[in-house]
């Protein structure tokens, strides 16, 4: 009876390292160390944060903490903790802003770029084009007109005197509308032959085409409400409406000297940075591909 022939397993290199050239494998390790080079800022903000003070003021500056520490925190706690205000106040104000900030300013940008993308009424043009237009405008130029009209609306001391000031974002409209111009417009057609409303149109056709958008402009104005102090600056008299970033900009103000205070203000800074890292790890991907496919027809 003939024995079965057994096939011993052919072991291949299936890491696409190995089927590198040369030069592309220089290439990769030079891009693995301008990778840890752009990794330096955080590694720094948070072993800042865990310097004890005799660290923090030393010259030239190091990176790393040689005897970390935690009195940091508990100096920035015990600050909180003395404050009329708690600091679990300012934090339930900073999210609540953060999170309305982020719905209001989707929903507002793909409502207004979808007409300037599918429906060509007259003068669509204009309004695009002045749109644009208030990207050459600095901020502090809008801050007198901002205030009057927040003080017209009577939102001052309320969520909304937080949030309107933001809503308004052109460079989140522009993406919107270059999503938006990829969809064939007889997908939306026959959807309507269908019987499909334009609002069912919008929400079951457009949106999840522009998702990556949605992501991309998620996260820019989750940094903006984030780490805004105009807000509570200018509209906020309440001290029990103000946010957390005001909070620790309180922090070093008033000081006798220019080293009180100092380790609190390096351990908020790691709590203001930490969200925004986490906000962006989480939504990278659709971020990658709104800048893949933004200039894209």
């Amino acid at each position: 009876m003939a024995m079965p022939l057994i096939r011993k397993p052919v072991f291949k290199r299936s890491s696409k390292l190995f089927r590198l050239s040369r030069f592309e494998k220089v290439v990769v390790f030079l891009l693995i160390l301008f990778s840890a080079f752009m990794l330096l800022p955080l590694v720094y903000i948070f072993n800042h944060a865990l310097k004890p003070y005799e660290e923090l003021f030393i010259y030239p500056p190091t990176i790393w903490a040689r005897s970390p520490s935690l009195q940091n925190f508990v100096e920035l706690f015990y600050i909180s903790s003395d404050s009329v205000i708690p600091v679990t106040r300012y934090i339930f104000n900073s999210l609540s802003v953060a999170v309305l900030s982020v719905i209001t300013v989707t929903g507002v940008s793909a409502l207004c770029a979808y007409p300037l993308s599918k429906h060509k009424f007259p003068g669509y043009k204009l309004v695009f084009a002045t749109i644009m237009l208030t990207l050459l405008f600095a901020p502090e130029t809008v801050t007198i007109p901002r205030y009057l009209v927040v003080s017209h609306l009577g939102i001052m001391n309320t969520y909304w005197g937080h949030i309107l000031p933001m809503v308004a974002i052109p460079v989140s409209v522009f993406l919107m509308k270059q999503f938006i111009d990829q969809i064939p417009n007889e997908l939306l057609e026959s959807a309507r032959l269908d019987g499909a409303k334009e609002f069912m149109v919008f929400l079951r056709i457009v949106v999840p085409v522009i998702l990556p958008a949605v992501a991309t402009i998620g996260i820019i104005s989750f940094q903006n409400a984030w780490g805004n102090v105009e807000t509570s600056t200018l509209f906020m008299q309440d001290e029990e409406m103000k946010t957390f970033p005001f909070f620790i900009s309180t922090l070093t103000t008033n000081m006798a000297n220019s080293v009180a205070r100092q380790g609190a203000a390096a351990a908020a800074a790691l709590f203001m940075f930490i969200p925004n890292l986490i906000v962006f790890l989480v939504f990278q991907s659709k971020v990658i591909a709104t800048m893949a496919h933004s200039g894209i027809k």
